[in-house]
């Protein structure tokens, strides 16, 4: 068929294309030992994968991903859970957690976490990673072609321990106006990440790590942490391994953020770091992100934000979402598609130039997709310039 003929025309073009936002675990093959295998594929050589569209422009994104895929005829199915984030029952985030745990990997939108809801409420997106033990959360800032930035080649891979940290959830007010949150770092923990951390650097042929931690004040805590790093660190001896306080961290990497390479880092200054490094490379809507566990893997845009004020206006960029959703297909190990769909997607930013209005552009959400869907049609061009 013409579309069988398409994904083997992009499968061996893609051998020219470097590995731009490509596969953040390596070679699949080397990676088992670090990562689950994902589930094998159904009948007639199928996948399903739980669907959570989540809040603000989750909904209108994945469906716009749901379009290309069967545009695409990509082989997957998806398990749609609606999870309402307004709702103080956790039936719905105990739905979504089970259908991820049936189908091994997922994909989704933001659920928004209100903060007039009680203190007993807890994060959905939250209880979903640390219920799943989702641990290392993995995002590839990269500088996109065609994409006008203050800053040019950056290439850096954030691991953020997932589970643990400032989000354990145990708060309290024993004293009226005196609240203790408590930030728990374990050692298990660290070293998991650490772990993961240089393996994946080893597996990605990158040169150093760099610890980013506030040890001078959280002598215990962040002290833990990097102890745990630099134990690791030894067992890799052709990794580089460094360390940054944290608050040098944020202006070393607005001032000049090609010296970093992996940047490790517990939970909290995972999440700061990785929006601003975000914001360095183009903004929310470009960069995917993904979170890996023994058993499961969740993937999503890599800023955890809703987009809530742009919603419903067509005017999203679906860049992140959709570059997520390759993710997830390399993952799968449906490669051809995966390298495809990419393509395309930069093939649309690069030379077609058509932009959404938060990288300088005209473009709406559908003819950004419209015009990927076209490319991938007329099987090419692919850019290659990278």
């Amino acid at each position: 068929t013409h579309m069988h003929t398409t994904v083997m025309m992009m499968a061996t073009l893609t051998k020219a294309l470097k590995p731009i936002l490509g596969r953040q675990l390596g070679n699949p093959a080397k990676a088992r030992h670090f990562i689950y295998t994902p589930p094998p594929a159904k009948y007639g050589g199928r996948h399903t994968v739980a669907l959570i569209p989540g809040d603000g422009i989750g909904p209108e994104l994945l469906n716009h991903v749901r379009e290309l895929f069967r545009f695409s005829c990509v082989p997957v199915d998806f398990e749609v859970v609606h999870v309402n984030s307004s709702s103080t029952s956790e039936g719905d985030i105990n739905n979504a957690i089970m259908a991820i745990r049936r189908n091994g990997v997922a994909l989704k939108g933001n659920i928004e976490t209100n903060h007039t809801m009680p203190p007993n409420h807890k994060s959905r997106n939250n209880l979903l990673r640390t219920s799943l033990d989702l641990y290392a959360n993995v995002m590839h800032c990269q500088s996109l072609p065609g994409v006008q930035t203050r800053h040019k080649n950056i290439d850096i891979i954030i691991i953020r321990e997932n589970t643990e940290g400032e989000y354990s959830s145990l708060e309290h007010e024993s004293v009226s106006g005196v609240v203790e949150s408590l930030k728990i770092i374990t050692r298990n923990n660290s070293l998991r990440i650490a772990d993961y951390a240089f393996r994946l650097a080893r597996e990605k042929g990158r040169r150093r790590v760099t610890a980013v931690h506030k040890a001078n004040i959280m002598k215990l805590g962040d002290g833990l942490f990097l102890q745990c790093c630099k134990e690791v660190a030894s067992g890799y001896p052709d990794i580089e391994f460094d360390s940054m306080i944290v608050d040098n961290t944020t202006m070393q990497l607005v001032s000049k953020p090609q010296q970093f390479d992996v940047m490790l880092m517990p939970n909290l200054y995972g999440n700061v770091v990785s929006n601003v490094c975000a914001g360095l490379v183009g903004g929310p809507g470009l960069v995917p992100g993904a979170n890996y566990g023994r058993d499961y893997a969740v993937f999503e845009t890599a800023t955890r934000n809703t987009g809530k004020s742009i919603a419903n206006r067509n005017i999203a960029n679906p860049t992140a979402m959709l570059l997520a959703s390759c993710l997830m297909l390399d993952h799968l190990k449906i490669h051809d598609y995966a390298n495809m769909i990419r393509g395309a997607i930069l093939t649309t930013m690069n030379e077609t130039r058509l932009h959404t209005a938060d990288i300088g552009g005209q473009g709406t959400t559908s003819e950004v997709v419209q015009s990927i869907m076209r490319i991938i049609q007329s099987g090419g061009p692919l850019t290659t310039e990278i």
